[in-house]
């Protein structure tokens, strides 16, 4: 990539460490506070992947005491669009455009979310109309089991 987007500079000016993290997330939250529900923290990011985990608490339980269905799909949003502000050129904007979610099993522990694109767009090459672009995001609990998988389609267009 030529450049680096402001969301991933701010990420590589802060420390390497979990104080790091803890300053990113909560910038994510003040300028995206939605995601602030599920209590994110970014692991990890650079163009073309992040990786997010949220806790297990009580604002995240559903009915039967697992992490909700919806609390996921919130921290799958929150990996995905980490990802494209890392990604997406500031040539370009991105807006999500559709998900399609699969809950695979129940959540019983926090979560970690990687949202991670195979490929990387050519950005240079998307002009006029725009295009779709998958991300596709794995969500694992403690264990290491794949509990939820989301397919987000962002629609990315020149500024």
């Amino acid at each position: 990539m030529a450049t680096q987007t402001p969301t991933y500079r701010s990420w590589l000016r802060l420390p390497a460490n979990r104080l790091g993290s803890v300053l990113f997330s909560v910038g994510m939250c003040a300028r995206v506070p939605y995601f602030a529900t599920v209590l994110p923290r970014v692991t990890d990011l650079s163009p073309g992947r992040c990786e997010v985990r949220a806790p297990k608490w009580w604002g995240v339980h559903n009915h039967i005491g697992t992490f909700h269905a919806i609390a996921a799909c919130n921290l799958a949003e929150a990996a995905m669009g980490m990802l494209a502000e890392a990604t997406v050129p500031t040539s370009h904007r991105w807006i999500p455009k559709a998900m399609h979610t699969r809950y695979l099993t129940k959540a019983e522990s926090g979560l970690r979310a990687v949202a991670e694109l195979p490929e990387l767009p050519a950005f240079d090459e998307i002009t006029g109309g725009g295009v779709d672009v998958v991300v596709p995001v794995s969500i694992f609990d403690r264990s290491g089991t794949e509990v939820v998988h989301a397919d987000i389609t962002i629609w990315v267009t020149p500024r």
